[in-house]
């Protein structure tokens, strides 16, 4: 692996940088695996591996090492939202928000920069029910393929939006939290994406810098005084660190936040020329990809104007409610209809998803329940992959062939069990529904989704 000599060059003012041992984890080939249990679904192994044999992530409570990198594609349980394989350093992020705020209460955070989905569903395991996650992405395409990774996660306390960073002027003073893991330019993730290498030089650098302040000032608006700005990147350049720090102490009202990290976790604190303060992950000190991560408090600001709600979302009927009401518990729960299909959403932030529905450009939001057909409900996947349809629901337990069948959008053979709408389950976990037939069982899965490979 030929690292870009300018970036070497570029690195060497940096006091922790050790531009041997950094040249030798480059080249010696090493891959690091790590992902996230998602403890709305709780497994006790993943691919095969029992979790008692990995190695814990030390800065995050359901973060994962793997001994080694498995096929996650034909496990179902990574298809069923039971984890979320993620870049080790990019957890730290749960330290960030720990450590600056109080996630016990409700909060409305949003995740500027959200697509795949990684941090997203990581910030949804760690704030309330009753808190509101806002995930945005820029790129139409990327913002369905976070979409999908949400409704995968199963959760309930999401909207997913398709805004630039300057439509959340609209939303003054609203966030508790911003979390901006700003495009870059890459250099951190050069061992596991050789393609990163071909694409850096120090003019790339130049753009993301100029692009994370137009982004940053664009956002800044929709935080509230008192609320914490998380900063991060994959980047090694101090254009698009300690510099870009600078850059916030200079133009942003905001006071740099102190993070503790335990000295044996490799991670070291930088501290910039207008003294705010930056961590740094380099890969040959932590069991990660590079990375980089800053935490700001607003200093300035007014108070979140009240909500006004020109025009709220059309209700259900009594009978459409009863016809929903087979398939999920309503308590605590607004049912909405958009044209025929059904949405749930959660009670106690009805008035914010309407607001949001109001102002920014939604994909998704909260739980889709399906379309209403005549007098009946053809159920969404997103319900399948909720933790909230009603026990009455018919269900089948599938072996690992058949869920990788099933994930494959073939036909099935099952024995013994009731015409209807069935949810199809590995090891307990959902993977989506079956409509079964007289003579036939129809396969629901996603097209979109579909394993396309055999094994």
């Amino acid at each position: 692996m030929l690292l870009p000599a300018e970036l070497i060059q570029s690195l060497t003012a940096i006091r922790s940088f050790d531009k041997e041992a950094f040249e030798q984890v480059h080249l010696s080939g090493e891959q690091v695996t790590s992902l996230r249990i998602n403890l709305l679904k709780p497994v006790s192994e993943v691919a095969g591996i029992p979790l008692g044999e990995c190695q814990p992530v030390p800065w995050a409570e359901q973060g994962y090492y793997l001994p080694e990198r498995p096929s996650f594609t034909f496990d179902p349980l990574f298809h069923a939202g039971c984890y979320y394989v993620q870049e080790a350093s990019s957890m730290f992020l749960e330290q960030a928000l720990k450590q600056t705020l109080d996630l016990s209460g409700p909060l409305k955070v949003l995740d500027l920069c959200a697509a795949p989905g990684g941090k997203s569903t990581h910030i949804q395991s760690l704030i309330t029910k009753d808190s509101l996650l806002l995930s945005n992405e820029v790129i139409r395409s990327r913002a369905h393929v976070l979409r999908d990774n949400i409704i995968k996660w199963g959760a309930e306390n999401v909207v997913v939006t398709n805004n630039d960073p300057k439509d959340f002027s609209r939303l003054e003073d609203f966030f508790d939290v911003i979390v901006v893991d700003a495009p870059c330019s890459g250099s951190g993730l050069f061992r596991r994406d050789p393609d990163a290498i071909r694409e850096w030089s120090p003019d790339h650098v130049q753009l993301c810098a100029q692009r994370q302040q137009r982004i940053l000032a664009d956002v800044w608006p929709a935080l509230k005084k008192g609320g914490i700005l998380v900063y991060s990147t994959c980047s090694y350049s101090e254009e698009e660190d300690e510099q870009l720090m600078d850059w916030i102490s200079r133009h942003l009202e905001a006071d740099p936040c102190s993070l503790h990290a335990d000295p044996h976790w490799g991670i070291r604190e930088t501290v910039a020329a207008m003294g705010g303060k930056g961590y740094r992950f380099w890969p040959d000190k932590v069991k990660g990809e590079g990375f980089f991560i800053a935490c700001y408090r607003k200093k300035e600001g007014g108070h979140e104007p009240p909500l006004k709600v020109k025009k709220h979302p059309l209700a259900l009927t009594k009978q459409e409610k009863e016809i929903t009401g087979r398939w999920l518990p309503t308590e605590g729960k607004l049912f909405i209809r958009n044209q025929q299909t059904v949405y749930a959403w959660p009670l106690e932030q009805a008035s914010l998803f309407s607001l949001l529905l109001e102002k920014m450009r939604v994909v998704y939001s909260g739980l889709k329940v399906g379309e209403l057909v005549r007098d009946k409900l053809v159920p969404d996947h997103a319900l399948a992959m909720s933790t909230v349809v009603s026990p009455v629901v018919s269900r089948a337990e599938l072996t690992k062939e058949e869920a990788i069948r099933y994930l494959q959008r073939k036909d099935l053979l099952l024995n013994g069990h009731r015409s209807g709408w069935t949810l199809a389950l590995y090891e307990g976990h959902p993977l989506g529904w079956l409509n079964i037939l007289p003579g036939r069982i129809n396969n629901y899965y996603p097209k979109e989704l579909r394993i396309l490979k055999d094994i």
